[in-house]
């Protein structure tokens, strides 16, 4: 059986003195070595309006099934009973279970990317921040996902600090040498903080996520209910490299936004003042019924320790996405996931994923 934790477990968690980043904590890149991958296993059928939760289930089988070959993979259920029933199914599925960690921690939904701890390191030392959540500006119910941050700080004892504003993990990117990558569509919006200004938003990140350098773009993806994340639009590959998605069909109502963000990062610098290399990354066009468009994009991939999990979609540039991001990522697997059914949820792999990194020894 896999290791099997109870939510009932508390224990107190001291409040911080001063942000992490006065301490010394910084958001590391997720191509970073990771303790361990947490998601959160699909239990509720609204998030996927339409479709069979068999096949929701089977496409994120295929997700753990990737991870738990080279990582550590913790999964949320709802209770005692759906951790039996997925215990059969991982097995059954051939999955390593010595590789996989069921959490007894009910939530709203699966984006455990947004509500999900944001881990924070220190040398040896792991700390999370435990932002707001509160479903996007309030479009869906989002009660129990906003303690499952506190929840896994107190079980697994780490130290936590409470920034006390909303901030969503796919609204954030790091390169883990200073700059965050974000939107003011989404961490600006007024249905998050009420209208916060930018200059204090850019106090939080670099206070929060030990950054100094904030880039800003604007999300303006068809069909996305985030009001913009940023994983779907730019990604980084490398400390100095960027690939942002690009339409090429001048007539898709994406091709103008997307295209703007571009000039956007091609003109960005980093600290020291240097301008990154960025590369375009192609769209998978329309996908979705007619009358309603589904936010699919490329850049939601996830990089995993020994793979990188790509989103696709029957689509012709699913080959091109994976041949573009093969040489960043050398030693790494890019693994084709399809999501033509996980993005009825109106997200993707990295959506549904939040890396947790491994402590580094300080050199000596």
């Amino acid at each position: 059986m896999p290791t099997r934790v109870s939510a009932n477990c508390i224990l107190i968690i001291m409040s911080e003195i001063s942000p992490p980043a006065v301490e010394g904590y910084r958001m590391p890149a997720e191509w970073e070595t990771h303790a361990g991958t947490w998601l959160t296993w699909p239990h509720n059928p609204e998030t996927w309006p339409d479709q069979d939760m068999e096949l929701v289930e089977s496409d994120y089988l295929q997700i753990v099934k990737a991870l738990a070959k080279g990582e550590p993979t913790h999964i949320l259920v709802q209770d005692k009973s759906a951790e039996e029933d997925l215990h059969k199914k991982l097995e059954a599925s051939g999955i390593n279970m010595s590789q996989v960690f069921l959490y007894d921690i009910p939530t709203n939904d699966s984006w455990i990317r947004d509500y999900g701890p944001n881990f924070l390191v220190r040398g040896k030392d792991v700390a999370v921040n435990d932002w707001d959540f509160d479903s996007w500006g309030r479009k869906y119910k989002w009660e129990l996902d906003d303690l499952v941050c506190s929840i896994i700080a107190e079980q697994l004892q780490f130290q936590k600090f409470k920034p006390g504003i909303v901030l969503e993990g796919g609204a954030i990117e790091v390169n883990g040498r200073g700059t965050c990558l974000t939107t003011d569509s989404c961490v600006l919006n007024p249905n998050r903080n009420g209208g916060i200004r930018r200059e204090k938003m850019e106090e939080y990140l670099k206070n929060y996520l030990g950054v100094s350098k904030i880039i800003w773009l604007h999300g303006d993806l068809e069909g996305d209910d985030t009001d913009g994340h940023i994983d779907n639009l730019a990604r980084f590959v490398n400390p100095s490299t960027i690939v942002c998605a690009l339409e090429e069909n001048e007539k898709d109502a994406n091709f103008l936004g997307l295209q703007q963000n571009y000039e956007r990062l091609k003109a960005a610098k980093d600290p020291d003042g240097n301008l990154f290399q960025i590369i375009p990354l192609p769209m998978p066009g329309y996908v979705g019924p007619r009358e309603e468009r589904l936010p699919a994009s490329y850049a939601n991939f996830y990089i995993a320790n020994h793979a990188v999990l790509l989103p696709v979609y029957d689509h012709p540039n699913d080959q091109k996405a994976l041949d573009l991001l093969t040489p960043f990522f050398p030693g790494r697997e890019i693994i084709p996931i399809q999501c033509k059914t996980l993005i009825w949820g109106l997200g993707g792999i990295h959506c549904l994923t939040q890396q947790q990194p491994k402590g580094l020894i300080p050199a000596t």
